[in-house]
């Protein structure tokens, strides 16, 4: 598959753009389409082989660069969430929730679950003000095993 720019824009109202995070556009390719349209489809967190493997799977010759590439502008983006399994690899999701949350993660099967967790929220708050932090950012992420690997 080239790197040819489509006219439709994901969202963004311009042709061949898509806005992936403030103030900066992305040109729109059908490579970029394709794993966004392949990460709609997925319930799950994946790697970024485990999504080449699904568009070569759906039959489009596009390189594991170009999907490296493409998944890490949209994580920059805030279009897809990123995080770090149990093995140190970074996995990406696309998540319906579009607030600030969490996860719940099974080390078993990868089922991931959206939390949001006000205390957290309260606690990471309270705790950077106590130690004079500003701008302060934080990533929750539980890991365990779902009811269906705990049943087994």
């Amino acid at each position: 598959m080239s790197e040819e720019t489509t006219s439709l824009a994901a969202g963004s109202g311009a042709p061949g753009k898509d806005q992936a995070g403030p103030g900066r556009e992305q040109r729109v390719t059908k490579q970029r389409l394709a794993v966004s349209s392949a990460l709609d489809r997925l319930d799950d967190f994946v790697s970024t082989q485990e999504l080449h493997r699904v568009l070569r799977n759906d039959g489009l010759p596009v390189s594991l660069a170009t999907v490296y590439r493409i998944v890490q502008s949209m994580a920059e983006g805030g279009l897809v969430d990123a995080l770090r399994n149990t093995d140190g690899e970074t996995v990406y999701r696309r998540c319906s929730v579009a607030s600030h949350h969490h996860h719940l993660l099974c080390r078993n099967c990868g089922k991931a679950v959206e939390i949001e967790a006000p205390a957290v929220e309260s606690w990471a708050a309270s705790t950077a003000e106590a130690h004079g932090f500003t701008a302060v950012q934080h990533t929750v992420e539980i890991y365990g095993l779902c009811p269906e690997c705990s049943a087994n």
